[in-house]
């Protein structure tokens, strides 16, 4: 590796000098565990952490993902645990920052947690240290730190921001004979962009237009300007990947669209999801139509049907818990996992050490078609010198259709080539 480290998000870190603190709550309950024998099987006791919904235009709220995860735990545990084992889930409040993230990861050490499942954080710097010291894994994060996708204690579900662009820039090549990429005027944007360009060529497209913008402007004229004549009338893309700020741009993109030609415009989940396309509009909004790349199948899947059962038997209408949000359903393909490890451990008790163990012997845990079986042992992992933890390189192509998110492809499609061309190359 270079020194060059590839972006999973497009927002900034922010250096706070204020104290936050973080709260749990904690799925506990009386009685005995149907199916348990005597109660010879020890609680699991796990946690999920996100950030709740702090004030600020570029912080995120990712709060349905640990009401999904306290949901989980009802449901489970109404069925017997994981294996026989009660599940305890204690939930935290992130709040964004990287001091946030430090109280959450020592609250997990506290509690004795045995896993950090299903989780979001941008601050991978701030959490996964104190989590290495402990031994407890990180399993099924967002996939928006760095270190996701470097630290020997993750153990990733999906493959993250770089694996939603590989696969965007192959999504594009299909129809588009010319890209304009506009994406943060950052180092980690500069990523952005290789990946891009790296997919692009490979699929024997032109290099994308590179257009640099700020990330957080209130308007994006100057950049939708250059992005427009690039991609030209006739059979142009153009793609933006500035998370929350994407919407901003389109705006600014559409007002200088002219009446003739076709533009198609281009994202990534993450940056676009179906909350925004409802919130903007539905069929109406500016993204109908647009070319979207995901992690997993569209959210009108049938594989969804189970998650979306339990979230209406068990969420006890939590508005939180958005079936349609990425974070929601990488939280419930988490603790499948989860479930899976424990059901294969078989142990009177579990440990951070088992799960650890099962985990790097290579231990198969399927999502139900979610995803691809999952395994992380030593083999499994793609390795490359930017990437080195990421095991599920497959993506989902989508499109905007009657303000539906919807299958534009169907099954995977497998970016691992243009993950290690780009890690080799860069």
């Amino acid at each position: 590796m270079t020194g060059w480290r590839r972006p999973t998000s497009s927002r900034p870190y922010k250096l706070l000098t204020s104290t936050a603190a973080a709260g749990a709550l904690l799925m506990t309950g009386c009685g005995a565990l149907p199916g348990a024998t005597g109660g010879s099987r020890e609680p699991v006791t796990v946690l999920t952490w996100a950030p709740g919904g702090v004030a600020g235009p570029d912080t995120v709220n990712m709060a349905g993902m640990t009401a999904m995860a306290r949901a989980y735990a009802r449901w489970a545990n109404a069925d017997g645990g994981l294996d026989g084992h009660k599940l305890r889930v204690v939930t935290c409040d992130e709040q964004d920052t990287s001091i946030g993230a430090a109280n959450c990861a020592r609250l997990a050490v506290k509690e004795k947690a045995v896993a950090v499942v299903g989780s979001y954080s941008r601050h991978g710097t701030a959490f996964m240290s104190p989590l290495e010291a402990a031994g407890i894994p990180y399993i099924g994060g967002y996939g928006a730190s760095d270190e996701e996708f470097s630290s020997y204690n993750s153990f990733p579900v999906n493959g993250g921001q770089p694996a939603l662009l590989a696969g965007n820039a192959r999504q594009l090549a299909r129809s588009c004979e010319r890209v304009s990429v506009v994406r943060p005027d950052t180092l980690s944007g500069d990523g952005q962009a290789w990946l891009l360009r790296t997919g692009l060529t490979e699929a024997g497209r032109p290099a994308p237009a590179d257009i640099r913008a700020p990330e957080s402007a209130t308007s994006y004229d100057g950049a939708a300007a250059p992005a427009l004549r690039a991609a030209g009338a006739s059979h142009g893309c153009v793609t933006a990947v500035l998370g929350k700020r994407t919407e901003t741009f389109f705006d600014s993109f559409r007002r200088l669209e002219p009446s003739y030609g076709s533009v198609r415009i281009s994202s990534v989940l993450g940056s676009v999801d179906q909350p925004l396309i409802d919130s903007t509009g539905g069929r109406n909004s500016p993204f109908e139509g647009a070319y979207i790349t995901g992690w997993y199948p569209d959210s009108g899947d049938a594989r969804w049907d189970p998650m979306r059962e339990v979230i209406r038997e068990h969420a006890f209408g939590d508005n939180r818990i958005d079936p349609d949000d990425t974070g929601v359903q990488t939280t419930w393909i988490a603790y499948t996992v989860l479930k899976e490890l424990v059901k294969s451990i078989d142990s009177p008790q579990i440990t951070p050490w088992k799960l650890t163990s099962a985990l790097n012997k290579g231990t198969a845990a399927g999502t139900g078609g979610l995803t691809p079986v999952l395994r992380w042992g030593f083999t499994d992992v793609l390795g490359s010198s930017s990437y080195p933890r990421i095991v599920n390189t497959r993506v989902t192509y989508q499109v905007v259709r009657n303000g539906r998110l919807v299958a534009d492809r169907k099954g995977f499609m497998d970016v691992s080539k243009t993950l290690s061309d780009a890690s080799a190359t860069r």
